[in-house]
């Protein structure tokens, strides 16, 4: 799957800026982990599912990582994508695909945190990441007022699976979000 194909898919079941942002921004970060983590021949690929992995939650968010099985199948999309894609949900959404791969546990754990990070750079003067350090997001995580939509528990089950500490999780998912943030804000521009 092309990455032309893959954002044809995704923009057919999202039409909100939110939710294009986020897939932007959680593609980025795969790709930078890809990258950072040994995987950079397969960049593409991670990026991809990075891209897709919520491409059925603005349209039936009661069937998150369900339906978008459905919905890749359909449109042709790979297994590997689909088990990729829909194992982020593992534990969450009724999906019983476990994450296995490094890549698939860096989604798991990357994907909430993302979440997090974005809302804590908008409370920043800068409205941004490029200035971010661990210590003031720890504050964030551990205020659970603040972006109460984005799963602690979560965000620690993924950093767990990895192996990393919390801190650990927290400082590459930070770098990963400052590669990609000027491009992520231009292509939003765009929308």
């Amino acid at each position: 799957m092309t990455r032309d194909e893959a954002w044809a898919l995704l923009t057919k079941y999202n039409k909100d800026h939110f939710h294009l942002q986020h897939a932007l921004t959680v593609e980025g970060v795969m790709r930078w982990y890809a990258g950072e983590l040994g995987y950079g021949d397969e960049a593409d690929f991670w990026a991809i599912v990075g891209l897709l992995h919520d491409l059925d939650f603005e349209m039936w968010p009661e069937e998150h990582c369900v339906k978008q099985q459905e919905l890749m199948r359909d449109a042709g999309v790979d297994e590997a994508v689909i088990h990729a894609t829909c194992c982020h949900g593992w534990g969450l959404t009724g999906v019983d695909m476990e994450p296995t791969h490094q890549m698939e546990k860096v989604l798991f754990a990357a994907d909430e945190l993302t979440g997090l990070i974005g809302a804590a750079a908008l409370m920043r003067p800068s409205k941004s990441v490029q200035d971010m350090e661990v210590k003031s997001l720890k504050k964030k995580f551990k205020s659970t007022g603040f972006a109460a939509g984005c799963s602690r528990e979560v965000i620690q089950k993924g950093a767990d699976m990895l192996g990393w500490p919390l801190e650990e999780l927290m400082e590459k998912t930070i770098l990963a979000m400052r590669s990609c943030e000027a491009e992520v804000q231009a292509a939003v521009e765009k929308l």
